[in-house]
């Protein structure tokens, strides 16, 4: 709780002090934006995971997908998407969501491989993903198995953003509006097919310059008025 009463930068500052030399430390050595940036001027990651659970503790990343973006631009050329060498079976329910077999994820990468190639590619800059404490939880238990420290970055969930949409105008919403797809039908996008690390990195992606778009007037928007609190 204390640490909340801390800028993100400041906490930044204190955990690349304290983890040893590596990747994790070369990435938190690299100031953070600064809230009161204008979003419209920053440059992102969307990322998304596919796991084979939501407990970052007992379950694993099987893929990545990520694309970053430029402002109000998508950078098709960087999309990558890596998937993750597993050491047992992939659960068969987490197979029927995501048709990622065994077979596929023996070809994969090690997790410390995926996470050097994209912990550079963070540094300074903004995450973008839907439901974000998902991939925040899962990227942090990583960081603390590979390099004995957790993970920090400004974020941006798209989901939080529609949440607080609704909030605003005082209207009633159920849970499953919230979904990528479903919010992604309010701004008349694509229809994409689920489940995918980098198909669903690019739906947040698109989704984040549609919600950014909605909002009136050209004058700066400070990346505070729309980051998810630490």
């Amino acid at each position: 709780m204390l640490e909340r009463l801390f800028s993100l930068d400041y906490r930044r500052r204190r955990l690349a002090a304290k983890v040893p030399a590596g990747p994790l430390r070369d990435y938190l050595e690299t100031p953070f934006v600064a809230r009161k940036a204008d979003c419209r001027q920053l440059e992102y990651v969307a990322l998304d995971l596919e796991t084979t659970g939501l407990d970052p503790k007992k379950d694993a990343i099987i893929s990545f997908g990520w694309v970053l973006l430029r402002g109000n631009r998508i950078d098709l050329a960087s999309a990558s998407h890596r998937l993750v060498r597993q050491h047992g079976a992939i659960p068969e329910a987490s197979a029927v969501i995501h048709q990622i077999t065994d077979d596929a994820a023996a070809a994969g990468a090690d997790l410390a491989t995926v996470m050097a190639e994209l912990l550079p590619l963070l540094a300074g800059k903004v995450l973008i993903a839907h439901h974000a404490r998902i991939e925040l939880g899962f990227l942090n238990t990583a960081c603390e198995q590979l390099y004995g420290g957790g993970f920090l970055i400004p974020t941006v969930d798209t989901q939080r953003i529609a949440q607080q949409w609704f909030e605003r105008r005082n209207r009633s919403y159920r849970p499953g509006e919230l979904r990528l797809g479903n919010l992604r039908n309010r701004y008349n996008l694509p229809r994409y097919r689920a489940h995918d690390a980098l198909v669903d990195a690019l739906a947040a992606a698109e989704l984040f310059l549609a919600q950014l778009a909605e909002r009136e007037g050209n004058h700066p928007l400070p990346l505070k008025d729309l980051m998810l609190r630490p």
